[in-house]
């Protein structure tokens, strides 16, 4: 098969959950860019739609029924899944793809959704296919980081990541939020993801903008910053509020009564009426600072920082550059984080990216 058959199989790629408000951005702007992903998911009204209006086929179908699912996936050389939450879509989707030998790529934060993925690598290098979740916002930038800070100092035993954002929730990321609450924290200690309170940490920390208190969130790095650059120790933060950090310390008493089903269902049910994401205007207006740092067992240590687009400004464009990554190139089969895939400079590359300092 010459290199140009090739690019044409590859072509046909999909979409999934192109209905949801990430899944839509990223569809306007890949025809944008003269890409033409077949658009997929379970809400026929939307989904058709928009295939309409972008000119694109549509598809619509649901992960329960297997069999259906693999005969949907099936002819397709990749697929960006965009449907969470990902606690509850991954699994299906990602065994579709292997068997289908189509790349899985997804928008991901989730600690065990990485994990999962993690668990498939043998399977996917003997099928020839990629899985790489977390090609967004989560966890593109402060993967990258975590890269560049293990290749500034090769003997790190810990390593600190986070960001400063103002961009607010699309429904969808909301509904994982209210997840991962009843969850509790995670770090990672001695090479093992261990659960610990909600704001478990909270250290004063110089995002890129002066220095604010900040408490660990249990962040997807906790699983990909490890696969990224075997640093044994990771924690992830964020700024807050002293009152934030009281809620977040508060919650903790609370977590039995979040992680119960009806009261999941309530709260996702209030955030599906409440919730919507924020409008381009909002987006232009929202960068943010990324923020990492490593140390060795002498004390010595280094820090990184850069400045990004928004969240969502991000997402489009590092998802879209990985799949433009693969529909031209063939890599080995297996589990990659997004650094290991195509390494540190990443994040740098994007729109609105600036370079990466480190002291």
């Amino acid at each position: 098969m010459s290199q140009q058959d090739n690019l044409d199989t590859q072509m046909k790629w999909m979409i999934y959950g192109a209905n949801g408000y990430t899944g839509e951005l990223i569809a306007r702007d890949a025809v944008k860019r003269g890409l033409k992903p077949v658009l997929a998911g379970r809400s026929r009204d939307k989904v058709e739609a928009l295939a309409r209006e972008l000119g694109l086929e549509a598809r619509v179908f649901g992960l329960e029924d297997e069999v259906r699912l693999l005969a949907q996936i099936k002819g397709h050389g990749l697929v960006l899944h965009c449907a969470g939450p990902f606690s509850a879509t991954a699994v299906p989707m990602m065994e579709a793809c292997l068997r289908a030998n189509a790349h899985y790529l997804d928008i991901t934060g989730e600690i065990a959704v990485f994990e999962h993925a993690q668990s498939l690598n043998e399977r996917a290098r003997a099928a020839g296919v990629v899985i790489c979740p977390g090609v967004g916002f989560d966890v593109v930038p402060t993967d990258c980081v975590a890269a560049a800070l293990k290749n500034a100092m090769p003997d790190a035993t810990h390593l600190a990541l986070g960001f400063d954002s103002r961009s607010s929730f699309s429904p969808g990321t909301a509904k994982t939020s209210i997840e991962g609450m009843a969850q509790g924290g995670k770090v990672r200690r001695d090479g093992k993801i261990t659960s610990v309170p909600l704001a478990y940490r909270v250290r004063r920390i110089d995002f890129g903008a002066g220095e604010k208190l900040a408490m660990t969130i249990p962040w997807g790095d906790v699983s990909t910053a490890w696969h990224t650059t075997g640093i044994a120790n990771i924690e992830v933060f964020i700024p807050g509020s002293a009152g934030m950090i009281r809620g977040a310390r508060f919650a903790n008493w609370i977590r039995p009564l979040l992680g119960l089903s009806f009261v999941q269902r309530l709260l996702k049910a209030r955030i599906g009426k409440t919730v919507v994401g924020p409008d381009q205007e909002k987006r232009a207006d929202q960068g943010t600072y990324v923020w990492g740092e490593a140390r060795n067992a002498r004390g010595e240590c280094r820090t990184a920082r850069l400045h990004t687009a928004n969240v969502y400004s991000l997402t489009i464009d590092a998802a879209l550059a990985v799949v433009d990554y693969l529909l031209q190139m063939r890599p080995t089969g297996g589990a990659y984080t997004p650094a290991l895939l195509l390494g540190a400079e990443l994040v740098t590359q994007l729109p609105g990216s600036g370079a990466m300092n480190i002291d």
